[in-house]
């Protein structure tokens, strides 16, 4: 009995013992565990100017707190500035991030820089803007030629199957400029009476679409109406038409749907716009390209849709929600 109450006490310190290095033990293995580490993305837009890229933006920050992953941003400040864009993407490429999402500048241009990222192991996911280059993995945006043809059956709509129209795009030369356009030529085509009597390019310059408008309109005081092919252009016609009070004759279609474009929408300067899903295009984008990064399989391409609103629809439910995705 007296060697039994002797060993309680030394039978207990070493149980008390091994339990302690057991749970030192799990400490020690649950410590040297290391957390799994953030994806990082790079995000190379057009320009960090204007509405349309502040809605691709907030898109892609939804996307990036959704997936869990961390996000830079970079851009020139004038979306003609294709050096200024490579350089960026060659930034992007050289940080090492674990995937790339490019709105490129130039369709051609930027191929070289993409297939070296590609070359790296980066992913890189194309949106709004196609890029020349067989290693993107996929591409997310509108289709601008079906776009283009959208832009002149409200132009027919509008101005009737006859007259004298005008387009104002922005870069000769550049992707979507050229989708629209020839999406446009061809819708406006079915109509023989319909003439493209101008066509010139602003280099996304607002006051150059303003001095290019009106030099239209003194050559040709006859114009029934004009079709803007991007954001910055739209406003810079309106600004001529609406200086030279020609607001009820001329009939404007635009691109886009910034806040400025649906007041002048609803004042009457603006007949109609065609407008994208900026935010779609930039959370799709990062979503994709978080996948792509996992090494899971994307879709080549992704359509995200475009619609015209006019003074007649911007205040249905559907499409307030399109025009003001922030606003519950």
């Amino acid at each position: 009995m007296d060697k039994t109450m002797k060993l309680g006490p030394l039978i207990f310190a070493i149980l008390a013992a091994a339990f302690s290095m057991s749970s030192c033990m799990r400490n020690t293995e649950t410590e040297s565990t290391p957390t799994e580490k953030k994806k990082h993305l790079e995000v190379v837009l057009r320009s960090q100017n204007g509405d349309y890229w502040k809605t691709v933006k907030m898109g892609a920050e939804v996307a990036a707190k959704e997936f869990n992953v961390t996000l830079d941003f970079r851009a020139p400040d004038d979306e003609g500035d294709v050096k200024g864009q490579i350089a960026l993407m060659e930034q992007s490429v050289n940080s090492g991030p674990d995937a790339i999402v490019l709105a490129a500048n130039d369709y051609k241009e930027l191929s070289g820089v993409v297939d070296d990222a590609e070359g790296r192991g980066i992913p890189v996911v194309a949106i709004d803007s196609e890029v020349e280059s067989r290693k993107a993995r996929s591409f997310i945006g509108a289709n601008n030629y079906e776009a283009g043809q959208m832009a002149g059956q409200q132009l027919i709509k509008l101005a009737g199957p006859k007259g004298n129209i005008a387009i104002v795009s922005f870069k000769q030369g550049e992707r979507n400029t050229e989708l629209r356009e020839q999406g446009l030529l061809d819708e406006i085509s079915k109509y023989p009476t319909m003439k493209v009597i101008a066509k010139v390019y602003t280099m996304t310059d607002r006051g150059t679409a303003d001095q290019l408008t009106q030099g239209i309109i003194e050559k040709y005081p006859h114009l029934d109406g004009i079709v803007a092919l991007n954001e910055i252009s739209s406003i810079g016609v309106a600004d001529a038409i609406q200086r030279m009070n020609l607001q009820d004759k001329v009939k404007i279609i635009t691109f886009d749907s910034t806040s400025e474009e649906l007041e002048l929408l609803q004042e009457g300067v603006i007949q109609a716009t065609i407008i994208q899903n900026p935010f779609s295009i930039g959370y799709l984008g990062v979503k994709n390209a978080v996948e792509a990064s996992h090494g899971k399989k994307i879709p080549g391409r992704v359509d995200t849709g475009i619609k015209a609103i006019d003074l007649n629809n911007m205040f249905w439910s559907d499409n307030q929600k399109l025009l003001f995705p922030f606003i519950k």
